[in-house]
């Protein structure tokens, strides 16, 4: 592999490291040899991945934070330079909806249940701002920083019930354009900020909503199914490949851009 591709002597943090996807986001970073901070709320789970990397030869460090606790932030920073010395890179993985950010087809569409869709709206919008504001400095010090949001199929389709995720990711796909233009201004191409845009992936938020008990389809995860030309659910690995380009110097005149990882859902008209 040309080595611009490798992740060697780089350092990257994964907030919502303690998920489905972001246990996929660690593993490939250490793959492609880079050192990581699990950063989470859950902490068994932030020490036990971090743990099982150390014994197998690789780098990382449980961060115990949320992210929309500044202070828990910057402490979990610390920890990270403190082992580590340098931070070269952000994955914004933290995100996802909740029950009182949906709106159910039987509900009335003008009485939404607004502060569950700002709670939505919060995690995925500014659960991406606040780390970036904590870690980017560390990255800018490093000479050649790179931030990967994590957007989403909903953030430019239309998808029924999940209002609060639709707009928050929305939101995050603004985000990623306006500050990678900033960034440029000011640092020119030292630093750099793209999006990473998964299409349908099980996870513990969606599986009731997509998959039966026996292993079916819901009538929801009919409809993903038919307008993905791939005629499948994405794997939790398959983000990797995109991931790690978007971290390492391989991809080091792109910003601003969003990748889709998708099985082809977003260019299907249906027909």
């Amino acid at each position: 592999m040309n080595d611009s591709f490798s992740l060697r002597e780089k350092v990257i943090v994964v907030t919502g490291g303690t998920g489905i996807l972001g246990d996929s986001f660690v593993n490939g970073i250490v793959a492609a040899g880079g050192a990581v901070g699990i950063l989470g709320r859950n902490a068994e789970v932030a020490h036990a991945r971090a743990d099982a990397i150390t014994r197998q030869g690789g780098r990382a460090v449980a961060l115990v934070a949320d992210v929309l606790q500044e202070a828990e932030l910057v402490a979990a920073r610390e920890l990270l330079l403190s082992t580590f010395g340098r931070i070269d890179g952000l994955v914004n993985g933290a995100g996802g909806n909740a029950p009182d950010g949906v709106l159910d087809p039987a509900e009335d569409v003008f009485k939404l249940n607004i502060a569950g869709m700002q709670r939505v709206m919060n995690l995925n919008l500014w659960g991406t701002i606040i780390p970036t504001q904590v870690f980017g400095p560390a990255l800018a010090a490093s000479g050649k920083g790179s931030i990967v949001n994590i957007s989403s199929m909903n953030s430019k389709r239309a998808i029924t019930k999940v209002l609060g995720y639709n707009m928050g990711k929305a939101a995050v796909d603004c985000y990623t354009q306006w500050f990678a233009v900033e960034m440029a201004n000011r640092y020119g191409d030292k630093l750099r900020m793209n999006a990473l845009a998964p299409g349908f992936f099980l996870t513990e938020q969606n599986r009731s909503l997509l998959t039966t008990p026996e292993g079916g389809f819901t009538p929801r995860g009919e409809l993903v199914i038919r307008q993905t030309p791939f005629k499948r659910f994405g794997q939790p690995d398959e983000l990797q490949g995109a991931l790690v380009w978007l971290l390492s110097d391989a991809s080091q005149f792109v910003t601003g851009s969003m990748v889709c990882v998708d099985g082809g859902f977003s260019i299907f008209g249906g027909v």
